[in-house]
């Protein structure tokens, strides 16, 4: 094939456990950017805009991640079918996979944005929005909407890069688009007052930044991955293969949106003091979890780069490693939650912005979230695992079944919980779901890598 400075980082052969630390580390950096630059909008709109504003923030949090989850998905599983050439040193097989990811990614983003941007008021009106924060929410999550191919194209751009073992160039890109968010953020919030639409744009202009720098860089730098006129010749059995996994992976994120959705409902029944608390305690969750991603994302390079080499037993010893490393770092990550809880709510709101009394309220509500949630990081760490080798080699319908699992679990969680234990039940919501979806995941993984074992034997 070409060479090492053109394709990145093989990791059919080598150390495992090395290989996926050197290649995680640079998409940990990428993931707390990520954080970063989705966590700026959050802080600058609840310091400077108030506890409303944050509410209308986190309302839109679940049809943020129903949408923008399912791109994300598609987008990743589009790339395992060029991992897989590329493990498998099948330069014209590779070329021809990204001819189809730009198909793919161009077609499915544009209609997506459209239905997106339909759907958007009557969505906010199912989840229950109250009244006080409606005109917000929809100002905020239209304009992410509109925004959604520069998002696809950055997206895109990374999961191509990732696929023939670049992990670093991705986080580049995303330090400058974090950097230049927090600038514009600042800039059309606090000087030209354009309110919680002028969190959105910054946002979508950084995604439409970072996403032409991706492609710039790759048409430089990156002669392997460059398509040809030919490339695009339909294929269809070819471009089946790609649709299935991109489809299973972002039904698999929307369906676990939906089902934040539905707890989304339920905790709006609470009223915005409790959002706002809600809103922040995830955001900080999400902060010190960022490691769960990063390893997903590690594994299903991994995965499909030695499934195109067929070295399962590859396979097998980076995902025992993998687990290892996971709940490490989630423990890790529970131990930073709690010991640093109010000074990490305290990022997200201006306690001299409001009373004592409802300050107070968001503080020890938020609180509670991270003592019932973070006993169960674990879990939720190898879910990431599981989830993405299960995709990586190709067995997208277990990846699937698991966000239906946790649908259902979080769906019935959230109306039956409240009941009996208030705001504690919906915040006990969150870790019954990532059981139930680490139940199937883990039984289907061990089924199926012993038998690919066996016939590889």
């Amino acid at each position: 094939m070409s060479t090492q400075k053109e394709s990145g980082m093989d990791m059919t052969a080598g150390e495992p456990f090395k290989l996926l630390l050197l290649y995680s580390f640079p998409i940990l950096l990428g993931n707390i950017f990520q954080q970063l630059y989705n966590m700026c909008d959050t802080i600058i709109v609840g310091r400077f805009l108030g506890p409303s504003a944050l509410a209308a923030v986190g309302n839109t949090g679940p049809m943020n991640f129903l949408v923008l989850g399912f791109l994300y998905g598609m987008t990743s599983g589009f790339a395992v079918v060029t991992a897989q050439r590329f493990g498998a040193h099948d330069e014209e097989g590779l070329k021809r996979s990204v001819a189809i990811n730009i198909f793919l990614n161009f077609t499915t983003g544009i209609i997506i944005t459209i239905l997106a941007c339909l759907g958007t008021r009557p969505i906010l009106h199912l989840i229950n929005t109250p009244a006080d924060i409606m005109e917000q929410s929809f100002s905020y999550i239209f304009i992410i909407f509109a925004g959604i191919p520069s998002m696809v194209l950055y997206n895109g751009c990374s999961c191509v890069l990732r696929s023939v073992g670049d992990s670093k160039t991705p986080l580049y890109f995303l330090l400058i688009a974090s950097l230049l968010n927090i600038f514009l953020d600042i800039i059309f919030i606090a000087n030209f007052h354009w309110g919680i639409a002028g969190a959105a744009w910054a946002t979508v202009i950084s995604n439409i930044i970072s996403g032409i720098l991706s492609l710039i860089w790759i048409i430089i730098k990156y002669p392997i991955l460059h398509v040809k006129k030919e490339h695009f010749a339909i294929d269809l059995n070819f471009a089946a293969k790609h649709l299935s996994i991109g489809m299973n992976m972002g039904f698999q994120f929307s369906i676990t949106a939906i089902g934040t959705i539905v707890l989304e409902g339920a905790l709006n029944m609470f009223g915005s003091t409790k959002i706002a608390a809600f809103t922040a305690a995830q955001k900080v969750e999400q902060l010190v979890t960022v490691a769960a991603g990063t390893l997903g994302i590690t594994i299903a390079n991994y995965g499909g780069q030695n499934l195109g080499a067929g070295r399962i037993d590859r396979i097998k010893e980076g995902v025992t490693k993998s687990i290892i490393i996971s709940i490490t770092f989630a423990i890790a990550a529970a131990a930073l939650a709690l010991s640093l809880s109010n000074q990490l709510v305290g990022l997200f709101l201006d306690k001299t912005s409001m009373d004592s009394t409802t300050w107070n309220e968001i503080l020890s509500s938020a609180k509670e979230y991270l003592k019932i949630t973070t006993i169960f990081f674990p879990v939720l760490f190898v879910i990431f695992i599981y989830r993405n080798i299960l995709q990586s080699i190709g067995k997208g319908f277990w990846p699937l079944m698991g966000g239906v699992f946790e649908l259902i679990a979080r769906s019935a969680a959230s109306f039956t919980l409240p009941i009996f234990m208030g705001f504690a039940g919906i915040c006990a919501a969150e870790p019954l779901a990532w059981f139930a979806a680490a139940i199937p995941l883990s039984i289907a993984y061990y089924t199926i890598i012993s038998k690919l074992r066996l016939k590889v034997d």
